[in-house]
């Protein structure tokens, strides 16, 4: 066995013999506190069969002496395997064999009492005072069972009061052991997903990364990973933010070079596919600075009160002329106004990413359809944007990637359409930058259908 594995079997071995150690205390404490006499409805029957067998040995003790006496007390030990003695006042043995085991009884009789009652090992013990025929006294004592469950030395009572007691006490200690072994796996659990939901700066708690066994090994090793995670990331965000920005000082430049040359050789067809080469490359460093500052601004967004509502119906207004080069469509549906907090700016241009993509890729002479209405979801009002083209839609196994940068489904598509494979991942993280989230789908019979899902204000 390793080494560090006899940490966590050390403890949950000594665990269960904790357990078993005070659920074995519960239960003898049960044995002395708990109900341990012969129920009364049983004690006048077994009186009376305990003194019919005394009357008979005093009679034969009277008649024949000891010898006869002791006969008849053999005799029923053999015939019905029932020990019993007789002794006298003082507490001498007159007759009988191994009749120690009453010795305990004689003080209670000759205090005064005509009768002792008790149980030792499962078995009735009964003690009787009777008299004899020439005036004197003696005391008769033997066993007698009790009926099928004083033979067990417990009744009903008994059995109910120690199974709970024990079912009690090695529950809880269980609960105790599972709680302490649970609880730093459940952190870890909600840290994981908090880490991978985005919020790279979530560790496990410091209090388990302590232990000192493979759960606090495990707690290190994972902050270790999301160390490592958020630094990898954060440079990578820098990267394409750095790389951007640079970008537009040489992109500028090549904008000039391309005006002063046309002034000195005039419209060239060759000009023109430059220009909407830049255009692109212009477009695609915007989105990307825009991308970069989403993921690495650590300013909170300022948010106000927006009508989604208004801000949907200028987005469609601007994209119609758009639609309708591809003799398309745009079909607006609002329930009403809705309104949530907000940041206009960036609401305006994550919902135009997504209407321009199904713009952009629904087929020729069909419509964008657009859904915009108030609902309830688990007791939380939210608003619902849906928008639907009837493109091609996209395989589902790559439903979940198409918020990715630069993911494109196939790269002659996006060559044709012009995309940059920014648009929906700008739309995701201004999305979950207001609490909402956004999810994509294939429509029936075709298409794509992307929900956006925001917290709608009171």
């Amino acid at each position: 066995m390793k080494p560090v594995m006899r940490s966590l079997f050390l403890k949950i071995f000594l665990w269960f013999w904790l357990t078993a150690f005070v659920t074995g205390i519960a239960l003898v404490l049960t044995f002395f506190l708990g109900p341990r006499s012969v129920p009364s409805r049983w004690h006048a029957s077994l009186t009376d069969m305990a003194r019919s067998s005394a009357m008979v040995a005093v009679a034969e003790l009277d008649r024949g002496g000891a010898i006869a006496a002791s006969t008849y007390l053999e005799r029923l030990n053999h015939d019905a395997h029932l020990r019993a003695c007789l002794f006298d006042l003082v507490g001498d043995q007159i007759a009988g064999q191994d009749c120690e085991t009453f010795k305990d009884m004689i003080p209670h009789m000759t205090a005064g009492k005509t009768s002792d009652f008790s149980m030792k090992y499962g078995i009735v013990r009964v003690a009787l005072l009777l008299p004899g025929s020439n005036a004197r006294e003696y005391i008769f004592a033997t066993e007698l069972p009790a009926g099928p469950r004083a033979a067990l030395g417990i009744d009903i009572t008994a059995i109910a009061l120690r199974w709970g007691v024990a079912l009690l006490v090695s529950g809880f200690v269980c609960y105790l052991l599972t709680r302490y072994i649970t609880n730093p796996i459940l952190r870890l659990q909600q840290a994981s997903q908090q880490l991978a939901a985005g919020n790279l700066s979530t560790r496990a708690a410091a209090e388990t990364e302590h232990r000192r066994d493979e759960l606090g090994n495990l707690v290190r090793d994972f902050n270790i990973m999301a160390d490592r995670i958020e630094e990898l990331i954060s440079r990578q965000r820098q990267l394409i933010y750095d790389l951007s920005h640079e970008l537009r000082s040489p992109l500028a430049r090549l904008n000039v070079a391309l005006d002063l040359g046309r002034k000195r050789k005039g419209d060239d067809p060759a000009f023109d596919h430059m220009e909407q080469d830049l255009e692109r490359l212009s477009d695609m460093i915007e989105c990307m600075l825009t991308l970069a500052k989403l993921d690495t601004s650590a300013a909170p967004v300022r948010m106000q009160r927006v009508n989604l509502t208004d801000i949907l119906k200028r987005i469609v207004h601007d994209a119609e002329f758009e639609s309708r080069e591809r003799d398309g469509i745009i079909k607006l549906t609002a329930d009403g106004e809705c309104s949530i907090q907000g940041n206009e700016e960036l609401l305006r241009s994550a919902i135009e990413n997504v209407i321009r993509n199904a713009i952009r890729y629904t087929a020729a002479q069909t419509s964008v359809e657009i859904d915009l209405q108030r609902r309830d979801i688990e007791d939380a009002a939210c608003v619902s944007l849906i928008i639907r083209d009837y493109g091609s839609g996209v395989p589902e196994q790559e439903l979940g990637k198409i918020f990715q940068p630069f993911y494109r489904v196939t790269d002659a598509r996006d060559r044709q359409s012009g995309g940059t494979g920014l648009g929906l991942a700008i739309a995701d993280r201004v999305v979950r930058i207001h609490g909402g989230l956004i999810r994509a789908e294939n429509a029936t019979p075709q298409g794509l259908r992307i929900e956006i899902r925001l917290p709608a204000s009171r």
